[in-house]
């Protein structure tokens, strides 16, 4: 049994509950009425600079990236360490630095609801914090699904977290799984000019997936002692 007192373990969960609320920002797009499409619209549209509800979420987006971060790196500090939970652990804090920076380098416009804004990003003809946008919220994402994997598995073996190994935790993750496939198949298609084959829903299933596995894994460190 862990050592670690309550205090700490209850600030890590606290944190990373905070952080999935945070990230969970994009939900108000059915009251704010943004003028994008859920079904097919990037999550990250909502935050493009000229999007009017843009600062909101760019601003939840640094909000979330910052208490999840804080809360991987207090995990590293005071849980304790295995291999697996180490690598597990720091695929959270990539996954909240990646959505920090992601933050900070928000796309342009939105291309799926806007002619001339994909026009303009497939001739390379928007800023460059726009392009590297894309490669942010691939690590974020893939920060995600390492942390999600690796906590899983490292639950399983050492017993600890046993939350995650629950029925609950093994389909968060698998049905992560299959929505980042979802995700990836629906941006070849739109950048190959084939529509975008609801790539917004699979995205948004993708991002809610992980706040909700991160409420799991706050329950998890809570009940770990």
């Amino acid at each position: 049994m862990s050592r670690t007192g309550s205090g700490p373990r209850n600030a890590v969960a606290l944190l990373l509950v905070l952080g999935a609320v945070a990230y969970s920002a994009w939900l108000g797009e059915a009251f704010l009425g943004t003028g994008l499409s859920p079904v097919s619209s990037y999550v990250s549209e909502l935050a493009a600079l000229d999007q009017p509800y843009g600062t909101l979420f760019r601003t939840t987006d640094l909000t979330a990236g910052l208490l999840v971060l804080a809360g991987a790196a207090g995990a590293l500090r005071w849980l304790p360490r295995r291999r697996g939970t180490v690598l597990g652990w720091a695929g959270i804090a990539l996954y909240g630095a990646a959505t920090v920076i992601d933050s900070r380098l928000p796309m342009s416009c939105a291309p799926t609801a806007d002619a001339v804004c994909e026009a303009s990003e497939r001739a390379g003809l928007l800023p460059l914090a726009h392009a590297a946008h894309v490669v942010s919220s691939s690590v974020a994402v893939t920060g995600a699904l390492a942390g999600m994997v690796a906590l899983t598995l490292a639950a399983r073996r050492y017993g600890a977290l046993p939350s995650l190994v629950s029925p609950l935790g093994l389909l968060l993750v698998l049905l992560e799984l299959a929505a980042t496939v979802w995700t990836l198949a629906a941006i070849a298609a739109f950048d190959a000019g084939y529509g975008t084959w609801a790539l917004g829903a699979g995205q948004r299933l993708q991002v809610l997936l992980i706040a909700a596995w991160l409420g799991l894994l706050a329950r998890a460190v809570v009940r770990r002692g």
